[in-house]
């Protein structure tokens, strides 16, 4: 009568609903529940609306709150020390007696919003006892005030609250694992479980426009959450203003699922365009005006763009007034002053009402979270360009992927200076923030390497992405003190090289985290995180992306990468046939992404690049890696710039070449700092050049650099 009476209480007071309860049913007998902990009131939920009589494996601390003891005589309450081996042994003998246990392998209630770490212990239970898992996500009771997220997130008195119980697993191991060793993967194990419980329960199927309105509910429209250079900060009730009315004013002009170019910087009006477009179902098509009129007329093209958004703001100040009036030809240009000044009172009137309605109407309009949400361009370092289509769900769960592994919460600022054109600076820096209650602060270029440590200290930026490139430049024009308030500080794009890892910690006491990506992953593949993190690798996939690697003669320990998941993208719009989107496909079958780059995974499941297929040249029939000849001569000259390419060869087949910046640099002095390398990975010649060929992104342009060499060699 009593458990009756308290859910029925609960449920009127929270909406409780839950989910998955055949699951629970099918788990069997002998069963470890492994669930989040988010408040005080989980083991109440979870007493409460889950069948049966279970046993609730609680830390001793918590099962002695006076306030929580009548609930908990609900159930039988096994107090335990998640770190005391006599607890465990008990724990695992009363499993073995077919019994319904629930544990919360965080051993503690979370602080960050995010899973905390997971105890080794739980892990070996559930291995010893031989017991089914069942995962159970608790949401919603950390926006109560039983949380211990005050400060953190916006509380709420009667939040909806949702119990979702998934499919059961098992712990497996490999075969010979024993001790502590098996103890330790049996925890690994059990902490991928839980981040996949998080990933696979998680909101993204739906789209960009309705994550947003989203967002504004958990954290309330007045919530700040973009700035820029003019410093005028727009909270969510503003941003969706704006994307309301300028969608309504673009509607007039474009077509639904029309491809519609943008020619401008990052900041908050941008954003607003962006999202604009989106709400209406146009898509977005960003353009990388460092390429030039002819990159962006070629993007067009094979985009089949004919109106592109401009302003002749951006325009003037970027001194980009020839390749406006070139692209000008091709397509039509579409100025944001212009715009602005059709304006009239009604039009910003009936977008503030749009606004405050939004939950109202949007439901009836919105679009499939499998529709184009942005169409992006590959960086085109070693071949043309392409075009890149990404849903709304790619985007979506590409970030909570990236959430299921490391914590963000509202009072994070992000300094984002990576273009919006760029697949990081698209996903990470501009949709990650706006869509988890972040504050995101646009600065229009990277390359002001003095200008960005000060944007930094004077912001309190706690959260910066970029290049090895962007992050050496700004570490060696920072003040020590710059980037006080940094907690994260994460690079992609390029390889990290050990001297701007050393020189991050040396001078500020950061950790870089190292991570992974590709256009068409949206882009995250891995990353390092301050829970799994190994040097020297690129981290750990994200949840549910599967992988496969493909052999490659003469490389033993790795292999061609494969992907597959739900952020892998629509498929390419190919510069030979416009406008036709082609799907991702590889050997491996439809949906399946073949990245090109040679990677080797260890047996932790840490990545680490070994480098792209077309960046191995065969010489006298070995293979040889120019990126492993490049961090050679990192190794030898850290304070240059290197690029390793290869030419044909009449004799060997190809021959390697290294582009050094660093002046009288020899064959002898490389080969004096390589010692115990072999002969074949030395390069057959070196051209000192004043600057080595990049890209807006900092990558190294090779083609740029095989033509230099070429017409030297």
């Amino acid at each position: 009568m009593l458990k009756k009476t308290l859910r029925w209480l609960l449920t009127l007071i929270y909406k409780v609903e839950v989910r998955g309860l055949d699951n629970y049913k099918k788990a069997g007998k002998r069963v470890l529940i492994i669930s989040n902990h988010t408040s005080f009131l989980d083991p109440l939920l979870l007493g409460v609306f889950l069948p049966d009589d279970i046993t609730f494996a609680i830390n001793t601390q918590i099962s002695e709150r006076w306030w929580l003891k009548p609930f908990l005589r609900l159930s039988r309450v096994f107090p335990m020390d998640p770190t005391h081996p006599l607890s465990l042994k008990d724990l695992i003998h009363h499993l073995q007696k077919d019994t319904r246990t629930v544990i919360f392998p965080e051993g503690r209630i979370t602080v960050t919003g995010s899973l905390m770490k997971i105890y080794d212990g739980t892990g070996m239970v559930a291995d010893k006892s031989e017991a089914a898992i069942l995962p159970v996500r608790i949401e919603g009771a950390e926006y109560t005030h039983f949380s211990r997220l005050r400060n953190i997130v916006r509380l709420r008195l009667f939040p909806k609250i949702t119990i979702q119980i998934l499919p059961h697993t098992f712990v497996t191991h490999p075969e010979g694992l024993t001790g502590k060793n098996r103890r330790k993967y049996s925890g690994h194990v059990l902490a991928d479980i839980m981040t996949e419980m998080m990933f696979a329960t998680s909101h993204y199927r739906q789209t960009i426009f309705a994550s947003l309105l989203e967002a504004r509910k958990i954290h309330g429209g007045k919530h700040r959450v973009a700035n820029d250079m003019e410093r005028k900060p727009l909270c969510y009730d503003d941003l969706i203003t704006r994307s309301i009315i300028i969608g309504n004013v673009l509607k007039k002009t474009t077509a639904e699922r029309e491809n519609v170019g943008v020619f401008l910087p990052n900041s908050t009006k941008t954003l607003a365009v962006i999202l604009g477009l989106q709400l209406y179902g146009r898509v977005p098509t960003m353009l990388n005006f460092s390429t030039g009129s002819a990159g962006m007329i070629s993007a067009c093209n094979t985009a089949q763009v004919k109106t592109v958004l401009t302003s002749r703001r951006f325009i003037e100040m970027a001194k980009l007034n020839d390749d406006a009036e070139h692209l000008g030809e091709q397509v039509q240009l579409v100025y944001l002053e212009d715009l602005a000044g059709r304006l009239s009172a009604w039009d910003k009137f009936q977008g503030l009402v749009q606004c405050k309605t939004a939950n109202i109407w949007y439901k009836h309009t919105q679009y499939s979270p499998d529709s184009p949400a942005v169409v992006l361009f590959t960086s085109g370092s070693e071949g043309m360009p392409k075009g890149v289509v990404l849903s709304h769900a790619n985007i979506l769960s590409n970030l909570k992927q990236l959430e299921a592994r490391i914590n963000f919460n509202a009072r994070d600022v992000v300094l984002n200076f990576l273009p919006m054109f760029h697949s990081f600076g698209f996903t990470v820096g501009t949709m990650l923030p706006i869509l988890h209650g972040m504050t995101t602060f646009f600065y229009p270029t990277p390359l002001h390497f003095a200008v960005i440590p000060e944007i930094a200290y004077e912001t309190s930026a706690t959260i910066m992405f970029g290049t090895n490139t962007f992050l050496a430049g700004y570490a060696k024009k920072a003040h020590a003190y710059d980037f006080f308030n940094m907690r994260y500080v994460v690079a992609g794009a390029e390889k990290l090289q050990e001297t701007t890892r050393q020189l991050w910690m040396d001078k500020f006491g950061i950790r870089i985290l190292e991570g992974y990506g590709v256009t068409e992953t949206t882009p995250i593949v891995s990353v390092n995180t301050p829970i799994d993190y190994k040097s020297g690798t690129v981290g750990r996939f994200m949840p549910s992306m599967e992988y496969k690697l493909e052999p490659v003669d003469g490389i033993d320990d790795a292999g061609r990468l494969h992907l597959a998941g739900p952020n892998i993208m629509r498929g390419y719009l190919l510069p030979e046939n416009p406008g036709k989107l082609v799907p991702p496909k590889s050997i491996y079958g439809e949906g399946w992404h073949d990245t090109g780059d040679i990677v080797h995974v260890d047996n932790e499941g840490f990545l680490s690049i070994r480098g792209r297929s077309k960046r191995f040249a065969k010489v006298s029939g070995e293979m040889v890696s120019l990126t492993a000849v490049e961090q050679m001569a990192t190794n030898a000259w850290p304070d240059a710039h290197h690029a390793v390419i290869s030419l044909p060869d009449p004799k060997k087949g190809e021959q390697v070449i290294l582009v050094t910046t660093q002046k009288q640099a020899t064959l002898h002095d490389l080969a004096a700092a390589s010692k115990g390398v072999a002969h074949i990975l030395m390069p057959k010649k070196i051209l000192i050049v004043d600057a080595i060929p990049v890209m807006a992104s900092g990558k190294t342009n090779y083609i740029a650099v095989a033509e230099l060499a070429a017409g030297k060699v």
